[in-house]
Formats: structure tokens, sequence, C-alpha cells
């Protein structure tokens, strides 16, 4: 979208939001002084003045890229501005990063979060009028998405792409495709001496988790008969170790391993292989849709195993992997996500 065009839909926009006429709702040229470079408009309406960055996509990566720039547009400003960031359609993980960091958002879509010293708009439920054809970007593809894995597991750390390569078991030709684009997308911040990490891992988590799909790991779904899901879930740690299959909890069983936030019904491993008969028969285990508490998951890509780690005597998937695979579980995995996110970074700096 032109400038033109900017100055003319996203006016038009604010002035039905806040209803006032559209003549009320100005446009001011100067958006490339004092610090405004890299803002794209700044709209004055009556008792407001909005500092506008526009993303023609409302994926978490971009957003995430126009929530920094409008911030550091108001801090340098001269007077009150609103940070306002406008895509043609919101996504989920991109409100999420904006409300996080205090930034009102509205999209072309008819959605908005406008909430400022006495301005509260919020409407949201409108359909996405902005569809755009097109696969999920490469970095989070399964083999692909290593790189991000290992960057979160380790937020604090710069890495050379060597350092990576080897980590994540890739060709250096391969990882140095994924990481510039990764850094394309701003999503990674390189410093003089080449090593890389995480720009923003909040922001990252949410780009990856926006387009993650658990349903196209192998699932068997079946049951077992006991008395609670901890029960079920050591019983099948203690036969796979004995079997030497390699295996971690991951999903809801996952998270109470992390944080013991909620108790859980169905449990969720991924497995190397599917488990033999025999070894089903011996567990009781049955193949099951209708009353399912078991989720035996053959992953699509071996690198949900980095970082496992063993808690409470049971092999489990790092805390990034859990809440990535929680977008996929009933019962309580919105809560259960939500509470883990909120310490996966504690205190972790923003680049």
């Amino acid at each position: 979208m032109n400038l033109t065009t900017l100055s003319r839909d996203i006016p038009f926009r604010l002035a039905e939001l806040l209803g006032v006429p559209p003549e009320r709702v100005v446009v001011e040229r100067d958006s490339h002084a004092g610090g405004m470079a890299h803002v794209d408009l700044l709209i004055r309406t009556p008792g407001f003045r909005f500092a506008v960055k526009y993303k023609s996509r409302g994926d978490a990566a971009d957003i995430g890229t126009a929530v920094r720039t409008t911030l550091q547009a108001v801090g340098h400003a001269r007077g009150k501005l609103i940070p306002l960031v406008v895509a043609p359609f919101m996504g989920e993980a991109g409100q999420q990063l904006c409300q996080e960091a205090k930034v009102c958002w509205l999209d072309l879509s008819g959605n908005a979060h406008l909430m400022a010293p006495g301005l509260r708009v919020l409407i949201q439920g409108q359909p996405n009028r902005h569809k755009r054809p097109g696969r999920p970007r490469s970095v989070f593809a399964p083999k692909s998405a290593r790189i991000a894995r290992w960057l979160l597991m380790e937020p604090h750390r710069a890495f050379t792409q060597r350092e990576l390569a080897k980590a994540a078991k890739l060709d250096e030709g391969f990882t140095s495709r994924i990481v510039r684009g990764m850094e394309q997308q701003e999503l990674i911040t390189r410093s003089a001496d080449g090593t890389v990490k995480t720009r923003d891992p909040a922001a990252l988590l949410a780009a990856w988790q926006e387009v993650y799909d658990f349903s196209r790991h192998h699932i068997v779904r079946g049951h077992m008969a006991a008395r609670s899901g901890d029960e079920v879930l050591q019983r099948l740690s203690t036969a796979f170790r004995h079997e030497k299959l390699q295996h971690a909890a991951t999903g809801l069983a996952g998270a109470w391993l992390v944080n013991q936030f909620a108790g859980f019904r169905l449990v969720t491993l991924y497995v190397a292989d599917t488990p033999s008969l025999q070894v089903q028969q011996t567990l009781g285990f049955r193949e099951e849709p209708r009353g399912e508490n078991v989720w035996l998951v053959v992953p699509n890509d071996h690198g949900v195993f980095d970082g496992v780690t063993e808690r409470a005597g049971v092999w489990c998937v790092h805390p990034v992997q859990v809440y990535l695979d929680l977008k996929g579980h009933p019962e309580r995995a919105a809560e259960a996500a939500e509470a883990l996110r909120e310490t996966l970074f504690h205190g972790v700096s923003h680049a």
C-alpha cells in the first residue's frame, strides 16, 4: 500500500472508530522529523495524536517489528503520541504482541484495539477481508525450525552459525539460508563479530506459534484404563524406558511437569517410533478416538527432542516445545500455555 493510499484509508478508518467527521482527522506530513523516520504517518484527531506504522502482513514477525518501531518513535517524539500499528488483518499473535507492549492497533478488516487515557475502542470478530495465498514462512518448517528452537532454548546466548548448525544437526549451508531468512524478517540480530541471537524472544515464539500445526505430526489416539493422568504418564514412561524407546512428554502432561499448573487427563508423548503391538497390549493401550486419554505422537522432525530433560522421573520436551504443542490440545491447554509463556523468558532483555 503506497503512502497516498495510507493517507486516505487509515485516517478514514480512525474517523469511523472515533466517531468524528473525516475532515477532523488530519495527516501531518512531518513523520521524517525528530526521530520519526521509520513511522509512516503522524495523524492528529480531536484530542489525540497517533504515530502510525503500517505492515502489509499481520503476522507476528512483521507486527513485532512494527511494535518496536512505534515505541521508539514515541520515545523520541516531542509531545504526547499514541503508538498505532495497522495491518490489513491482525492475527492473534500480532494482537497479543501489541497488547503486551501497550501499543494500539487496528486493521483494515474492521477490528481495532485502541486503549489510551481517555480512549477505549475495542472491536473484534470481523473476518479477514485481505486473505493472501501462500505457504507458511519456511524458517518454521519442521526441519528449519530447529534453528528457532535452539535460539529460544538459550535466548541469552549469541551463536555463531557453525554453532547453530552443530547444535541443530544441520548442514552449514542450510543453516545459513535459514538464519538469513530470520534476519530479513527481523527475528534475530547479528553482531559485528557475526554471531546471532534473538531480537525479541517473545516475538520469535509468537511468530512460530502462529504457523505451528500440531496435527502435522503422526498422532496415534487411544485409551488406557487408569485412575489418573499421572498414573498413565508414569506407566508409559516406565514401559518405554524398558523398551529403550526414545520418548518425551509434551502438551498438558508436559506443562504439568514444567510448572504443575493444572491436573490433566490427556497424556501426550512424543515417541521416536510407534510402539510395537506387544508393548501396546502389555500397557492395555488400544486405539480409540472416542474417550481417548493418550496421544502417542511420532514427530515430523526429531528436533522436537532437542532440549529434553528429566522431570519427576519422566522425560519431557523443552518448555518451548510444550508451549507450541499446547496449541493443538483440549482441556485447559490455553490457560496452561499462557502460564508457561509468562515464565519462559523471565529476565530476558530485548535487543
